[in-house]
């Protein structure tokens, strides 16, 4: 079993949609066994909150839904329970270093370093680009899953 965290600043936006996304494509290969999916904010910001509308949208648009789905907060046990803990970007890393300690920092990786184009996740929240937080966030995942040998 892998058990994978999805982390970004609210759990909202980017760390729900790849939680999602992450779990249609494990579904679509047949290999949702082997996994346990979850999601997490650095903030205490949106707690209990459901994913942002356009971020719901936007994947709704490719199929997948989002429904139950409630904001939750990073704490120091995901760092034993989870295998992967994959950030969005540099500054969620950031709030990890400082809440967490360098220590468990070090544990987490951001989405697009399993690609050939490492880098943050743009955050839609801001830009409004849904769809390309979307894609980036997509071809995130395949390379994770091309990680794992899947």
């Amino acid at each position: 079993m892998i058990k994978v965290n999805f982390i970004c600043h609210g759990n909202i936006c980017r760390s729900p949609m790849a939680k999602y996304i992450f779990k249609d494509m494990i579904e679509k290969r047949g290999i949702a066994d082997d996994f346990i999916v979850d999601s997490c904010a650095t903030s205490y910001e949106e707690i209990g909150n459901p994913v942002y509308p356009p971020a719901r949208q936007e994947l709704a648009r490719h199929g997948i839904s989002c429904k139950g789905h409630a904001a939750r907060k990073l704490i120091k046990t995901d760092f034993i329970e989870y295998d992967y803990l994959i950030a969005m970007e540099q500054y969620n890393l950031r709030n990890i270093r400082r809440e967490f300690g360098d220590a468990l920092a070090e544990q987490v990786s951001l989405l697009l370093d399993y690609t050939d184009t490492p880098g943050d996740i743009d955050d839609p929240w801001y830009s409004g680009g849904f769809d390309v937080t979307y894609k980036e966030i997509v071809k995130g995942c395949e390379g994770f899953l091309k990680h794992l040998g899947y």
